[in-house]
Order: structure tokens, then C-alpha cells, then sequence
């Protein structure tokens, strides 16, 4: 139980770290090149929908039974999981390029500025509002469904609503004061991580929810993490041998 709860603090709080730190950089750049109050009430509004969101998922996947339960959580935390980790598998053979939250800053920060100012629906600056609104909702909603499938399947609820928070809180807490991308986050190393975290959970729970018992039950997740990370690194090493047929972008 005690590795349970660890894994799943440790692994919503990486996941909703890594949103919010492309959510933030998005923010920034409509607050500063555009208006502030614009920006964060785009912030606020898709904040207040998200939550919303939580509310209606959270009590229609706590409502499955608990196998099913389980069945869908894997099912959810594998198609997740997946594809982070096939995103940063070519990252880390060089078949995609490197997650730059700088270059992205600069790029939306630009576009920001040329713009025409628009005021609508008592929002100054309805660019501003949108550009903060749809970054915030987007990369929330993924998240979004990590908290409530964690939480919903080990009746930890409230343990993984902290973690988000807590990430969601000290992200934008040091995104606002420095005023910047938070560029030296080690984000490509961490979604490697969180996709091989959330790969194992979804194994775990998926093979669980058939009705087959692991072997010293939560404690075979310290053996699923590590067979998910070392077949990683295999088809990281296997892809380096392929021609570079580099995907540039981005995301």
C-alpha cells in the first residue's frame, strides 16, 4: 500500500508538472505581450471548467465496479502512458526533437504581439483570453483524467487531488515570480519517466482487473517499473542504429 501511494503522488505530481509547465510558459507569453487580466481570467475560466470536469468524470468512473474499474484505469493510464513514452523514446534517440519550452515561449510570444486587439464579452483582450483558455484547458485535461483514474482506483482521492495541487501551486508560483519559461526543468526526462510510471500502473491495474493476483501484490510494481524502463531503453539504442528521419516538432 505504502508503494501504491508513494508511486501515485510521485507520478501526479510529475504528470501535472510537466502540463503546467507548458500551460505556464503559454500564459506568460499572452500576459506579457498582450494583457494580464486578459490572460488570467482565460487562466481562471478553464480552471473553474476543469474542475467541473473532475466533478462529473470523478463520480462516473467511481461508480464502475471495482474489476471494471480497474479494466478502464489500465486501459486509460496504458493509452496515456504509451504515448508519452513513444514520444520520449524518439526524443532520446534523436528521431524528434527535444522539448524546447524557450523556443515555444518565443514563438507564441511573437505571435502574440502581431495580434489585432479585440475586446469581447467584457473581456480587454480576447486573444489574450483564448490563447490562455485553450492552453490551460488542453494540457489540463489530460491531466485531469490521470488524478481521477489514480484516485478512483486506490480510493486515494484525496492524496491524488494534493499532489496535483501541489504541483499546479509551485508551478505557477515560480512561472509568475520569475517571469519566464522555465526552461532549465529537466521536462524531457521527466514525461520519460511519468510515460514509464504510467505505462507499469496500467499494466499493473489492467492484468489486476482480469483477475490475476501479482505476486506480492503492489510491491511487483517495483518489478514492472523497471522491465517497462529497461525495454525502453532497448528500443531507444535500436532506434539510434535507424537512419535520422527527425521529426522537428516540438510537442
Amino acid at each position: 500500500m505504502l508503494v501504491n501511494s508513494l508511486a501515485l503522488f510521485i507520478s501526479v505530481f510529475l504528470a501535472c508538472s510537466v502540463e503546467m509547465v507548458e500551460a505556464t510558459t503559454i500564459v506568460l507569453a499572452a500576459g506579457t505581450a498582450r494583457d494580464w487580466r486578459s490572460a488570467l481570467q482565460g487562466l481562471f475560466s478553464a480552471l473553474g471548467l476543469l474542475s467541473l470536469v473532475v466533478l462529473v468524470v470523478g463520480n462516473s468512473i467511481a461508480s464502475l465496479p471495482i474489476d471494471g474499474l480497474r479494466i478502464f484505469v489500465g486501459l486509460l493510464l496504458l493509452t496515456f502512458g504509451l504515448q508519452w513514452l513513444r514520444k520520449a523514446i524518439l526524443r532520446s534517440s534523436g528521431h524528434k526533437a527535444l522539448h524546447d519550452e524557450e523556443a515555444i515561449y518565443q514563438e507564441e510570444l511573437a505571435a502574440a504581439k502581431k495580434a489585432k486587439a479585440d475586446k469581447r464579452f467584457g473581456v480587454h483582450d480576447w486573444y489574450a483570453f483564448v490563447l490562455s483558455f485553450k492552453c490551460v484547458l488542453l494540457e489540463g485535461i489530460e491531466v485531469v483524467f490521470i488524478v481521477v483514474t489514480f484516485g478512483a482506483v486506490q480510493k486515494r482521492e484525496v492524496l491524488a487531488s494534493f499532489a496535483a495541487l501541489s504541483a499546479v501551486l509551485i508551478v505557477t508560483l515560480i512561472g509568475f515570480i520569475v517571469r519566464k519559461p522555465m526552461a532549465k526543468v529537466p521536462e524531457n526526462q521527466m514525461k520519460y519517466f511519468v510515460g514509464c510510471v504510467l505505462t507499469s500502473f496500467g499494466i499493473f491495474w489492467g492484468v489486476e482487473g482480469l483477475g490475476v493476483i501479482w505476486p506480492h501484490g503492489d510491491a511487483a510494481l517495483l518489478a514492472i517499473l523497471p522491465v517497462v524502463f529497461v525495454v525502453s531503453l532497448i528500443l531507444v539504442l535500436a532506434l539510434k542504429r535507424l537512419p535520422d528521419q527527425r521529426d522537428r516538432t516540438r510537442i
